[in-house]
């Protein structure tokens, strides 16, 4: 039996729902760039965010950068920005540093006038590039930011947005009508 769905009955109506989020909802790349495009959207009602300029996906070849992602923050006195250039790799199998290997990281986030680079990948990394992201951060002189989130952490991410609200019911509609149906069943006299 799956745990991750569960059966809620209804007069005669049996509904399975999902009750947790799942990348495998996600059916290609493309969609999975405008997911994470969409995740940081979302995070311009986050804590001390004043705006967010999010660069999509675009077609064709994107030279190691799908998303460029600027936040406007502020601090009370006065505002900031923080820019990070971000690449999504959605595959089955873990990603290693071959799959990045023509890329070159701090020259791509300079381009940019980034801080940082974060990789959102569906799935886990090999251990051979995490460990080449821990020696990129540490040796950086330049003080960028090398960032991973596996599969699970970004899960983790799209669980501290609104369980009700617009980005997990579009891609993720079955875990939004477990979701719905728990604030029913919470509401229900």
């Amino acid at each position: 039996m799956d745990v991750s769905y569960v059966h809620i009955e209804c007069g005669n109506i049996v509904l399975k729902m999902k009750q947790t989020i799942s990348l495998d909802a996600i059916s290609d790349g493309q969609q999975f760039e405008n997911l994470v495009a969409d995740y940081f959207r979302e995070m311009k009602d986050a804590k001390n965010i004043i705006d967010v300029d999010v660069k999509p996906p675009s077609e064709g070849s994107d030279g190691g950068r799908d998303i460029l992602v600027s936040f406007r923050f502020t601090d009370s006195i006065v505002s900031f920005e923080r820019r990070w250039v971000i690449q999504c790799k959605f595959w089955k199998k873990s990603v290693s540093p071959s799959v990045i290997a023509t890329t070159n990281i701090p020259t791509l986030i300079h381009q940019y006038n980034a801080h940082g680079y974060l990789l959102v990948c569906k799935n886990n990394v090999t251990s051979n590039l995490t460990k080449m992201f821990e020696e990129l951060e540490k040796n950086c002189w330049m003080r960028y930011r090398y960032i991973i989130w596996n599969g699970e952490a970004f899960k983790t991410q799209l669980y501290t947005l609104r369980s009700e609200g617009p980005l997990i019911q579009k891609y993720f509609p079955d875990f939004y009508l477990f979701v719905k149906s728990q604030e029913w069943r919470i509401r229900r006299p």
